[in-house]
């Protein structure tokens, strides 16, 4: 894209995930897709969003799975970048700089590249072989490679490699071309390449089987041929089946060749028996043609991807378990791009007959909303009804469209819905059949915050009408309804367009070379203005401090009026094709066309010097933008870029791109959180499990230990989609348990020996009854008669915290040993019982220990 300074403009949110076949993982946990100049990670089972791989600075061009290592993939784009990627860390392992258009592995690991070759002093695209060098370094030149086929379709659909990579096919217009690699020998087959016969022969798609020496082609008539013998140029045979009554858009056969599976307008996915083609199964009702389709590496997931920029995830053959929705792109957006207040969510055309809300923050879809509210049927020359115009009021409490039929005779329907607060969406409220005698150009809501609300709509039949929203009698039981208000014209002209000041209190209406200023309260003609010869295309009030002015704009040039003086401020020689105000600031953006691109001139209307000007912005024509208000202003954006602060700018090219600016310092921002390590949030909950992790140990772990409770922390903070595989987790785990068992081994024998004791009292064992005193040459004393209960008693006095006598009994040696003993049934009481299943012959251990109390318990005596 163009750099300009500090900003330059990129696909951001609604790029196409169909711009390239997904690719499903070894596991089929994940896919992944293309999405703008980023690269996306889905759950197959959530639908979630697990990493967004950002680092190029063009177009992703193609995608595939490194075959030396399945947890990998490789990425081509346009900056002229093959990367390397860690799509389970979302970490950038190695960058290869070569200009390329798509990418292709076959099973033996080889990459082939789509990429311009030279060929007769002309530049065409060719499939060549490039050897990546092994290298510890994260930027890779790669000068050498061999050309396979110097003439390629750019459409990774029409190159394949089949029989574990020993040959690669690839189909352009009506020949199919066939490359042994061993052999190095070459093969090439033609259809009719005359007449009708061209266009219905005409190559579409291809698939190699896996595993015997087959090739199926896809066909313009709705064909498909599968090929054999193809190493024979004069003795190849093929046969035929038919099914799709148009162009067949996609083949793929499952893994292990026993199904073929293609897809076309028709929506449906058919899959055929290998071997028995007469025999196939269907699952229709996917919602747009297919344009790819992917299989998982083991076969149990197929993967759809739609010409509505829709990935369908298919379970099972049969089942659809998942579908995840970008940003529908049509044939064109009819309506202007519209700011949801509530959603923050852009709103235009989604699907036929539909409109979107599209979250740009999250770049995900919100919800469709049905306004034709009649099924749509896919046919050419079929006049059916579209949604051509919408407006949302600034609250977000009411939407306008209008739906109209080019028939015979044009069929137009206003419709205003109401915000419904349960269901969260729009309910139809009010329809106005024939609001207009002829097609509507403009319609839109006064900006006004009061009970009153007011629509205007501008029609070619010469008038504009304004609607009110009427409130009933609180004693009924209807609701609000809308009706006509005001009817107005201008000496017979046909109004263009309509704008409402920032407050609300005035309306400017254009017809042809003159624009009319209204008063809304009462509908009074306060002011006509006039400008150089041009019919006036659009219309844009100032915000602010230059609430004072209006801007018109016509094919040739770009007008400023003073509304205060009613005369002209200045005027400058632009072709505008599209005039768009900030909501939030004073600043007027001019999308102006040049020849096949687009400029674009960001100014106040009090100053005609543009404070920001960039030239072939894109290519095509700009006809649909729109300000969205940031959640948080920028900072530290130079003084060209600060236009961007509060607002960010979407516009639409004319291939259906949805493209905006990106500042230096957001640019920084999402490379910093890209690179961040997760950690546990300390919010979560103190529980067991939490405690096992390792973050609140009161040992210190070993090296293998700590790795392991860094592994699970860092794994913890996301989905289950991107847990650490089972295995690990539970070799963790019960590590972890048999190193808290090993350190209170002591205290299970403790708890044995307890046990035996109990035993042995129900058996009525009791100590032989001693002396009250006993003399000893050694000064040793005699203690009193203690059973087995007293036994049991005094040991669970023990554990209780006698370290305030401690400094009474450290001149004995023999306290120590009772010190030792106080101690262990500390820890005693961490260790459930259950855990507590030592032999029998350790019980006898701490018998001697009851014998040597006896000299502690004279000591005192004295």
């Amino acid at each position: 894209m163009v750099a300009h300074a500090d900003t330059r403009v990129v696909h951001r949110g609604g790029s196409k995930i169909n711009f390239r076949a997904p690719v499903i993982t070894q596991d089929s946990r994940f896919l992944i897709c293309v999405s703008g100049e980023c690269i996306k990670v889905f759950s197959t089972s959530t639908e979630e969003c697990i990493h967004h791989l950002q680092g190029h600075k063009e177009l992703v061009t193609g995608l595939v799975l490194n075959p030396s290592n399945h947890l990998q993939v490789f990425s081509c784009s346009e900056d002229g970048t093959i990367r390397l990627w860690d799509f389970t860390d979302g970490i950038l392992i190695r960058v290869t700089l070569l200009r390329i258009l798509s990418m292709h592995v076959s099973a033996k690991g080889d990459v082939f590249l789509v990429m311009p070759v030279k060929r007769n002093k002309k530049e065409k695209f060719g499939l060549v072989s490039l050897n990546l060098p092994p290298s510890v370094e994260q930027h890779v030149m790669v000068k050498g490679h061999t050309i396979v086929f110097q003439s390629v379709s750019t459409d990774p659909k029409c190159i394949a490699f089949g029989q574990g990579g020993e040959y690669v096919a690839s189909v352009k217009d009506n020949v199919l071309h066939v490359y042994f690699l061993n052999k190095k020998t070459f093969y090439r087959f033609a259809l009719g390449t005359s007449g009708e016969m061209a266009a219905r022969n005409a190559f579409t798609c291809v698939a190699c089987h896996p595993k015997d020496d087959c090739i199926a082609t896809g066909h313009g008539d709705g064909k498909i041929r599968l090929w054999r013998n193809f190493n024979q140029e004069k003795e190849y045979t093929f046969s035929t089946v038919h099914w799709h009554h148009s162009g067949v858009n996609a083949l793929c056969f499952t893994p292990e060749g026993t199904n073929l599976l293609s897809g076309g307008l028709e929506s449906v996915l058919v899959q055929w028996r290998y071997g028995q083609e007469g025999q196939k199964d269907f699952l229709p009702r996917l919602g747009s043609s297919i344009k790819e389709i992917v299989v998982s590496p083991d076969g149990s997931l197929f993967c759809t991807s739609h010409t509505d920029n829709k990935i369908t995830v298919i379970k099972n053959c049969t089942k659809v378990s998942a579908v995840i929705q970008g940003l529908v792109h049509g044939d064109g957006v009819k309506t202007a791009l519209m700011v949801d207040p509530r959603t923050k969510a852009l709103v235009l055309n989604g699907k036929p007959g539909h409109l979107q809300f599209y979250s740009l923050q999250r770049d995900q879809q919100l919800y469709n909303l049905d306004i034709v509210q009649q099924e749509y049927i896919n046919q050419s020359n079929l006049d059916q009804f579209e949604v051509v115009k919408a407006a949302l009021d600034s609250r977000g409490s009411w939407l306008a469209t209008v739906e109209q039929r080019s028939a015979k005779e044009v069929e137009i329907s206003l419709k205003l819905w109401a915000f419904d607060e349960h269901t969260q969406s729009f309910v139809l409220n009010t329809t106005i059949s024939a609001p207009h005698d002829g097609p509507i150009s403009e319609i839109c809501f006064s900006p006004s915050s009061q009970n009153s609300t007011t629509l205007v709509s501008v029609s070619l039949d010469g008038h504009f009408k304004a609607w009110q929203l009427t409130q009933p009698d609180p004693s009924d039981d209807e609701e609000a309804s809308w009706s006509c208000d005001f009817v107005g014209d201008y000496h017979s002209l046909e109004p263009k367009c309509c704008c409402f000041s920032a407050d609300g209190s005035l309306l400017a209406v254009s017809f042809k070379e003159v624009v009319t200023v209204w008063s809304p309260a009462s509908w009074d003609l306060l002011t006509t203005l006039s400008q150089p010869p041009g019919a006036i295309q659009d219309l844009c009030f100032g915000r602010l401090s230059c609430s004072k002015y209006l801007l018109g704009a016509t094919d040739k040039n770009l007008c400023c009026w003073n509304l205060l003086t009613c005369s002209l401020e200045w005027s400058t020689a632009l072709d505008v094709s599209l005039l768009l105000a900030d909501p939030l600031s004073e600043n007027v953006a001019a999308f102006c066309g040049a020849e096949k691109t687009t400029d674009l001139f960001v100014f106040r209307p009090s100053e005609p010097r543009p404070h920001f000007s960039q030239q072939a912005l894109c290519t095509g024509r700009v006809t649909r933008a729109v300000f969205a208000p940031r959640d948080e202003p920028l900072d530290g954006c130079e003084e060209s870029s600060q236009w961007l602060n509060r607002s960010q700018l979407y516009f639409l090219t004319h291939n259906m791109e949805l493209l905006t600016f990106l500042t230096k310092p957001e640019e920084e921002r999402l490379m910093a959180l890209s690179k961040q390590v997760p950690t546990i949030d300390d919010s979560v909950a103190m529980t067991p499990f939490y405690l096992l992790l390792g973050k609140h140990r009161k040992r210190v772990p070993c090296n293998d230990e700590a790795d392991d409770s860094r592994l699970w922390g860092e794994s913890w903070n996301f989905g289950v989609p991107n847990l650490a595989p089972g295995n690990h987790v539970m070799s963790s785990c019960v590590s972890s348990m048999c190193l808290l068992r090993d350190e209170e081994q002591p205290t299970e024998v403790e708890m044995e020996s307890e046990k035996e004791e109990e035993d042995s009292e129900e058996e009525g064992a009791s100590v032989p009854p001693r002396p009250e005193h006993e003399s000893s040459d050694t000064g040793a004393k005699l203690g009193p008669v203690l059973t087995k209960a007293e036994h049991r008693e005094l040991r669970g006095v023990k554990k209780l915290d006698y370290s305030w006598i401690r400094g009474l009994v450290t001149s004995n040696p023999v306290v120590n040993t009772t010190k030792q003993m106080v101690k262990t049934p500390k820890q005693r009481v961490k260790t459930p019982k259950p855990m507590a299943k030592t032999p029998k012959p350790m019980v006898k251990t701490p018998k001697p220990m009851v014998k040597t109390t006896k000299p502690m318990v004279e000591t005192t005596n004295p």
